[in-house]
């Protein structure tokens, strides 16, 4: 690859044999590098390839702004974590990563030590990307000062499952955490049951609405295709349909979308599917036949 362009020291604008703008980070990789000349195989730490249409001179530009080490230390983590591979479709993951750690460092060494009030939501509802995300911090531990507390790894889990949508701005993921925890407290109550949050039933059910509204951020829902299916389970399960309507007005109203006829069918099915398995257990717990 051939430098198209020199950001700083550590980033370059490149070109890949697809003929694919690339952003190519690491230590020293910019250096004295001159348009046209071939990069140094052995500086690349990582290959940033900016997908969905994405403007490759913005994206580096954005990188260069960095803090250099920090952005260094974040894209070494992620990789020895393996979160990411050498390269990278999500540039946005390692940009949204290295702004948070170079806030939470200067907060930590301004004396100023924040708690996430979405913390037990996150190891509930997120419980793989929170595993990750304690991984990811101990990696990036190693090669910053001072260490970050623990308690950080609740907004590197939140980066990480934001990854999955089209937008960089946690909003939408933060939006997205308060509704699921929503929905489980609606289920429970008209179902008059205990939704243990990190049990399998309950972990099927969030992951089908996490793709959920990755369909709604990506404007892809669920629409005519499966009217006939869609139809079936509503005639099947008439109380989870019912449940599934609730929610949708509580996706209108948090998110500002309408779910289509077929979302709220799969919903209903997923709901009925949840309720059904929990429903069960409890009884099999409360007659003794069975510990759970």
């Amino acid at each position: 690859m051939k430098v198209l362009r020199v950001l700083n020291n550590n980033v370059v604008l490149s070109r890949d044999d697809s003929g694919q703008g690339v952003i190519l980070t690491g230590r020293g990789i910019g250096f004295r590098a001159q348009v046209g000349q071939e990069v140094d195989p052995a500086r690349i730490v990582q290959v940033f390839v900016p997908a969905d249409g994405r403007d490759p001179d913005h994206l580096a530009e954005t990188f260069a702004m960095i803090d250099q080490e920090v952005l260094r230390a974040v894209v070494i983590a992620l990789r020895e974590t393996g979160i990411e591979g050498r390269e990278s479709a999500r540039p946005t993951l390692a940009i949204a990563v290295a702004d948070h750690v170079s806030g939470a460092l200067e907060r930590l060494r301004g004396g100023i030590d924040i708690e996430y009030p979405l913390r037990a939501e996150v190891q509930t509802l997120y419980g793989e990307e929170y595993d990750r995300a304690r991984a990811l911090l101990r990696e990036i531990n190693r090669l910053v000062d001072p260490e970050l507390p623990e308690h950080e790894a609740t907004a590197l889990a939140l980066h990480l499952v934001n990854a999955g949508f089209a937008t960089g701005d946690l909003s939408f993921t933060y939006t997205m955490t308060g509704v699921i925890q929503q929905m489980l407290t609606i289920v429970g109550e008209r179902f008059g049951i205990t939704l243990e949050r990190r049990s399998m039933a309950a972990a099927r059910f969030i992951t089908h609405v996490r793709y959920m509204f990755v369909r709604i951020q990506q404007h892809r829902q669920l629409a005519g295709e499966q009217s006939v299916i869609s139809t079936t389970i509503r005639q099947s399960y008439p109380e989870a349909t019912r449940t599934a309507e609730q929610l949708a007005v509580i996706v209108r109203l948090r998110m500002g979308e309408d779910l289509t006829h077929d979302e709220i069918a799969y919903l209903a099915l997923h709901v009925a599917r949840m309720t059904t398995e929990v429903g069960a257990a409890e009884v099999l717990q409360k007659d003794g036949s069975r510990t759970i």
